[in-house]
Order: C-alpha cells, then sequence, then structure tokens
C-alpha cells in the first residue's frame, strides 16, 4: 500500500511539473561532498594519534570538496568546484599526486546511457567511457525535507569500483589471522616471508557492493544527480555511499548565465577496465622502482 501511495505522489507532482519539461531548462545545483576515513589502523598501529591527525588534516582537502552539477532533462556535468590557493601557500605534492587517483570531471548523458570521465593522470589525459551503472532503485515511503524541497527515499545497492579510493580501507589482519587459524607455524613463517613481493594491493581492500541511500525531490524533474547516480523520478539532492556523503545545498534553476553542457572530446579515450589497469601497472612501477632504491642503498652498507 504505502508502495502505491508513494507512486502516485510521484506521478502527480511529475503532472504538476509538465509544464517544466514541456520546455528547454538548465539548473544548477551545488553539493558539499565529505567522506570519513578510519584512522585507527592507519600505519599499522606504529604511527602515534599527532600523526595520525596530521595526515588527516593533510587529506581534508581531498575528503571535503564541493561539486557543482550543471543538468538539462538528458544531459549533465558534475566538477569540483574550482578554488584558488591562498596567497603564499603553494600546491600540495600529497594533493598533486592524489589528485592523480581521484576522479576528474564527469559528463552524464541519461538517453544514451553514457558516462564519460576527464582524467589526468600523471601527466596524460585520458577520457574514460563507460555506460551508466544500472541501478535498481527501491522506491521509499518515507520523505524529509531538504531546503525547500520535500524528498522522498529510494535505496540499491552499488557494484563498487575496484580503485575506488575513497573506499579503500586496510585490511583487517586480526580477522585474516584467524581465518588462517588452521595452518601451521611453518605455513605462516613462509606466508611472511613473501610479504616482500607481494602485491602492493594486497594490504588493502574494497567492498564488492555498498548500499546507497537517495533521496530525491520530483519537483525537479530530471533523472540525475551528483556523481554516476541517476535513475530517480526527481534530482538527487542527497546521497549517502559507504563512507561518503553528498548534500545539495543550493540550487539555481534557468541561471542566467548557463554553463555549457558538453559532450568532452580532450583525451585519449579508454575504457574503465583499462584505466583502471594503467593505473594498477603505474603503481606497480612505481613500487618496483622506489623499492629498488632502498635495496641498493641498503646493498652498500655491507
Amino acid at each position: 500500500m504505502k508502495q502505491f501511495i508513494i507512486k502516485i505522489s510521484v506521478a502527480f507532482i511529475l503532472v504538476f511539473n509538465s509544464s517544466v519539461t514541456a520546455q528547454d531548462f538548465q539548473g544548477q545545483a551545488i553539493y558539499q561532498t565529505k567522506t570519513t576515513i578510519d584512522m585507527s589502523n592507519f600505519g599499522g598501529g606504529q604511527m602515534s594519534d599527532q600523526q595520525k591527525k596530521m595526515i588527516a588534516d593533510r587529506m581534508k582537502s581531498m575528503l571535503e570538496k564541493t561539486y557543482v552539477l550543471n543538468f538539462n532533462r538528458s544531459e549533465s556535468t558534475y566538477k569540483e568546484e574550482e578554488k584558488l590557493e591562498a596567497p603564499g601557500a603553494g600546491g600540495s605534492p600529497f594533493r598533486g599526486m592524489m589528485s592523480s587517483f581521484t576522479g576528474g570531471p564527469q559528463y552524464k548523458n541519461i538517453k544514451e546511457s553514457l558516462l564519460l570521465q576527464e582524467q589526468e593522470f600523471f601527466g596524460k589525459q585520458f577520457l574514460v567511457q563507460d555506460s551508466l551503472p544500472k541501478l535498481e532503485w527501491k522506491l521509499g515511503s518515507e520523505t524529509k525535507q531538504i531546503g525547500q524541497y520535500t524528498c522522498f527515499k529510494a535505496t540499491t545497492t552499488k557494484k563498487v569500483d575496484e580503485m575506488d579510493f575513497m573506499s579503500m580501507r586496510r585490511k583487517d589482519r586480526d580477522k585474516d589471522q584467524n581465518k588462517d587459524s588452521e595452518k601451521k607455524t611453518g605455513e605462516e613463517i613462509a606466508d611472511t616471508t613473501k610479504s616482500e613481493s607481494k602485491d602492493p594491493f594486497d594490504d588493502v581492500e574494497v567492498p564488492k557492493f555498498v548500499i546507497v541511500t537517495a533521496w530525491y525531490t520530483p519537483q525537479i524533474p530530471v533523472s540525475t544527480g551528483p556523481g554516476e547516480y541517476h535513475g530517480l523520478p526527481g534530482l538527487i539532492l542527497e546521497v549517502t555511499a559507504d563512507r561518503t556523503v553528498m548534500l545539495c545545498t543550493k540550487i539555481v534553476m534557468n541561471p542566467k548565465e548557463k554553463e555549457p553542457i558538453e559532450k568532452p572530446e580532450k583525451g585519449e579515450v579508454v575504457t574503465r577496465d583499462a584505466y583502471n589497469k594503467i593505473m594498477k601497472d603505474k603503481i606497480q612501477e612505481m613500487r618496483e622502482m622506489y623499492g629498488g632504491r632502498g635495496q641498493g642503498r641498503g646493498g652498500r652498507r655491507h
């Protein structure tokens, strides 16, 4: 019964707003995003609380961002708001390095089910092309107010990209040891010996799936939202996925100065799988390069 009521309510609002969809229109939505990280296992237990706090402060600019979504009925662009560096601050090497691993500006086309993402990786420009993820939303009956908009709740389960650095976390070594408690002591020693040549991703993991909670408003009848999220009968104003929250703080309908919503064309076109392999290969290359230097210095001491 609740599902029936919510669908009737959404249909009523969509009909009520038909005058908007009958015309060409454009909107702009500002989102504040925040990702929390668990610092308790950071550094393998060898770092002080002060050191962890210093790292968390340095990562704040990467974990707390402002994004701008420009949208029309079928297309949208989503990119980080440009900010000027404080005088004398200069660019942070850590921020510059991490920007190579985080997502760049996105373009979505709902009609074509197309997702394009601009990405600069160690000085080379890529255009990552993929289909929009198929999200099987479950419409709920719960509502809440976000600004002046009435929003409805929807949930889905989303597959997580294996190179999603915002979802990466240190593996629970205690849990791993419990699983392997039946192994013999000799085998455990052998495994420890192998750790020197193990894959750099052995210490981290990414969940295969996460539950996503979204709040959308049929008062703005477009099937889009922040990031890759889409597919609901109204603009998505809030998303909670894993440790990341995206919250819309401002909406401007039909702004006087409209931002062009254009399909990006610069960069080498690659699939998401191909781009992930490029990143993995580069990380492995850097590991071998710096690992080799460390071994070289150690060798000269003897």
